[in-house]
């Protein structure tokens, strides 16, 4: 018998701003013992349900709170405007899929929350923001399972410490590409 609590408790979890199925996939695989296959598929429907939630609900409160408040009348314009006229020759230029893969790249800030928004601000309709979003958390969740996967192995065969070693070798690698890189500049 498959205990529910978990089960709830990673969807929810993916469903959260910061975290999204980022975080949620690690903690199933490793807090819950959840399957692969299970993790995965409860964290990108608690992401996407989350995308879906703010594309179709966001506007309308937006809307609802700057006819009832002057300070968000004030802030949502000054967004509005601000945003688009900096980035608006890139959404044109790179549009949806540019869309989609900053969703896949499982990143810090990059996912279904920033993405729904960047598609609220730019209006984007929810016919084609939805289903792009989407896939991209789809591909997201499986690089973050591989990389967990990866993890978990590496960890049960060769302990914490290699593990450890191999991130500390991937953060100073990317410091000094990212050092000689804006040198180069």
């Amino acid at each position: 018998m498959i205990d529910i609590s978990p089960l709830i408790k990673t969807f929810l979890l993916s469903m959260t701003p910061v975290g999204e199925l980022r975080v949620a996939i690690p903690i199933a695989l490793t807090l819950y013992k959840m399957s692969p296959i299970l993790a995965y598929l409860m964290s990108v429907a608690g992401n996407i349900l989350a995308v879906f939630l703010i594309l179709v609900f966001l506007g309308d409160f937006s809307k609802w709170l700057s006819r009832h408040f002057i300070f968000f009348e004030k802030f949502f314009n000054f967004l509005f405007e601000k945003t688009r006229r900096e980035h608006s020759v890139n959404v044109e230029k790179y549009g949806l899929l540019a869309l989609m893969l900053f969703v896949a790249i499982p990143l810090p800030i990059t996912g279904g929350w920033t993405a729904s928004l960047m598609a609220f601000v730019f209006d984007l309709p929810f016919k084609k923001a939805f289903p792009v979003i989407s896939i991209g958390v789809m591909i997201a969740g499986a690089i973050v399972l591989l990389v967990s996967n990866a993890g978990i192995l590496i960890n049960d065969f060769f302990g914490w410490q290699v593990l450890l070693g191999i991130a500390f070798t991937g953060i100073i690698g990317y410091l000094l590409y990212y050092n000689h890189k804006r040198k180069n500049e």
